[in-house]
């Protein structure tokens, strides 16, 4: 007999969410339902803290020990085996589709669905990760360390709102994991804000930082995405949610690294 979602347990939920966003074998220790991966979006800030934890902690650390040009490529490697570079390849097929697929919806499609990628995916992938790499490598350890957290569960929260805005551009059947992500509802928004506001605003604190600034710019790149996404397709793909949830972490980075060269931290 099916189970629905709502007779899954909230735990089942997390599961599934660290199995979905994460390439460590937490599969081994437990398999949720498959009913819960519709939701693991829901949770997706939380693996986050993970991942930006990580990352944060072989910035700080190997910092001690190592050059930071050294650490902060430690770091990101790092994280790209905990994922499997799944938003990377999001990204590339992203740039692909966006920059090949014209204003043909179908095509922006067909180009993010091929497994091939393409020159505007290598080009957006190595820009990506000189911005990334060099902003990082501008901020002081500690501040890149606390960064990487607040970045990371702060984006995957706002990139999370895409399945809100707008449907599904694919059917379930065309999806590349087979999973539509549900919409949730007024719980569980107020349960991604719980997840992903707290690092960022204790960054904002700890920094003696403008929030406005370092929350608001981040948003207006989440909204111009958001736009550029539905006038192309009218709805989200799991690449966008990934492409989304990168570019607006390193808007993130690109803002302190900005106000780092203008007034040392």
């Amino acid at each position: 007999m099916q189970t629905s979602i709502d007779q899954t347990k909230w735990y089942d939920r997390i599961w599934a969410a660290f199995i979905f966003f994460t390439r460590l074998p937490f599969w081994r220790l437990h398999q949720p339902p498959k009913e819960c991966y519709q939701t693991v979006v829901e949770h997706w800030p939380l693996t986050g803290w993970l991942t930006g934890g990580v990352m944060g902690l072989v910035i700080y650390f190997g910092s001690l020990v190592l050059p930071m040009t050294v650490a902060v490529l430690l770091a990101i490697a790092v994280r790209l085996l905990i994922t499997g570079a799944l938003h990377e390849d999001g990204l590339a097929d992203f740039f692909d589709g966006f920059g090949g697929g014209g204003n043909h919806r179908q095509r922006i499609l067909d180009i993010m669905k091929d497994s091939h990628i393409g020159t505007y995916g290598v080009l957006g992938l190595v820009f990506y990760e000189l911005l990334l790499f060099a902003s990082l490598v501008s901020i002081p350890p500690y501040c890149a360390a606390v960064m990487v957290l607040a970045a990371d569960t702060y984006s995957k929260m706002l990139a999370s709102q895409l399945i809100l805005m707008m449907p599904y551009a694919r059917s379930e059947a065309e999806a590349k994991s087979k999973t539509v992500y549900r919409k949730f509802g007024l719980w569980a928004g107020i349960s991604l804000a719980l997840q992903g506001l707290p690092p960022m605003l204790f960054f904002i604190w700890m920094m003696g930082l403008d929030w406005q600034v370092v929350i608001f710019i981040p948003a207006v790149v989440f909204y111009l995405l958001y736009l550029l996404i539905w006038r192309k397709l009218q709805g989200y793909t799991g690449d966008c949610c990934g492409a989304v949830c990168l570019l607006v972490e390193l808007s993130v980075y690109l803002v302190i690294s900005a106000i780092n060269y203008m007034n040392p931290l």
